[in-house]
């Protein structure tokens, strides 16, 4: 499964693992590839959910994601860093920045 760079794949479903913590989101998910200052980074986008997804995953360095849609495997990425972790300001959805 090759990552489609800044075209946005939709998802219902996310699993994501980390360090000490791993949970399933549902709802309306997103993953996108994006470039800051020359370099490639991807966003995933998660609805707002559980207060506690942001306090847990301030604490680790490094995460992977499998995401789905209907019950299919869409993409699963190799382990990436944490580079950021935010709110959006319009809907309030846990915006977590990584890169390889």
């Amino acid at each position: 499964m090759s990552f489609p760079g800044t075209r946005p794949i939709h998802g219902d479903r996310v699993d994501l693992i980390a360090a000490g913590t791993s949970f399933t989101a549902v709802g309306a998910i997103t993953v996108q590839g994006v470039l800051k200052d020359g370099r490639g980074f991807v966003e995933l986008v998660l609805p707002d959910a559980d207060p506690q997804q942001r306090r847990d995953l301030e604490k680790v360095a490094q995460f992977q994601y499998r995401l789905y849609r209907d019950g299919a495997l869409l993409y699963a990425s190799p382990p990436l860093q944490v580079r950021d972790i935010r709110r959006a300001t319009d809907d309030g959805a846990l915006i977590l920045t990584g890169s390889p």
